[in-house]
């Protein structure tokens, strides 16, 4: 199947209408929707303005404005043309009035080297910087050295869970308001605490499709009847499960 299937059109909008009742429930209802746009080669969720271009969230503090989220995902079918996949994710964090974001967790369903969900962290570090300039092997910090360039910190991929394991934009707002005391909505945490328990079982079920035989195994274990189909195809060693 294609971006042009209307059937991922219908499935893009429901995760849009989820994400903005999301955000909605947590920040407040002038928080933006959250809409999608097919551009006939891939399906894109987010803020969008009128003309598509992507509009950031804004979280305030003490009712002033001092933070915004750039959100976004691309998604696709999945192997079997079955169920819906993200093909690709941006939640970025900003301080108002900057362009450098302060964080930037990312996810890229093709990437195993550097791991497809990982988080950039942009700050400095003496001692980070010294540690990138002694890497010697082939890599990223080696790379910008050749080009006469400190590596930054902000370049370091950091692993956070794997492709079925990573952190969503649920994490991203228990962080912010456990760390920063953002403004929420009344009744803020039974909203995430929903939204995260449909995002972890969503997660969950792609993990048992890619390690059936082990979930079959650990539900007799329990004491279920499990039978497996005759012509199932036996659990893949090179599954995203088991990528970085």
């Amino acid at each position: 199947m294609s971006a042009d299937d209307p059937a991922l059109d219908d499935k893009a909008t429901d995760f849009a209408d989820q994400l903005t009742e999301l955000v909605r429930g947590v920040l407040g209802p002038d928080a933006p929707a959250f809409s999608v746009h097919n551009s006939g080669t891939r399906v894109r969720v987010a803020p969008l303005a009128t003309d598509h271009r992507s509009m950031r969230i804004p979280v305030h503090i003490n009712g002033e404005r001092c933070l915004s989220l750039h959100v976004q995902h691309f998604l696709c079918w999945d192997r079997a043309n079955r169920y819906l996949a993200v093909d690709k994710t941006h939640v970025h964090l900003y301080f108002e009035g900057e362009s450098d974001p302060l964080l930037r967790y990312e996810y890229e369903r093709s990437w195993r080297e550097p791991p497809g969900a990982h988080l950039h962290i942009h700050a400095h570090r003496d001692e980070m910087a010294y540690l990138l300039r002694l890497a010697e092997r082939k890599g990223r910090p080696r790379d910008k050295l050749k080009r006469r360039r400190l590596p930054r910190l902000s370049e370091m991929h950091l692993t956070v869970g794997g492709h079925r394991l990573r952190p969503a934009l649920e994490d991203v707002l228990l962080l912010l308001e456990r760390e920063f005391a953002i403004d929420v909505q009344p009744g803020w945490d039974k909203v995430i605490e929903a939204h995260l328990r449909d995002w972890r079982i969503l997660q969950l079920k792609a993990a048992v499709r890619d390690a059936h035989e082990s979930a079959a195994e650990t539900l007799r274990e329990l004491g279920y009847t499990v039978t497996s189909p005759a012509d199932i195809e036996p659990q893949a060693a090179g599954s995203r499960l088991y990528w970085p």
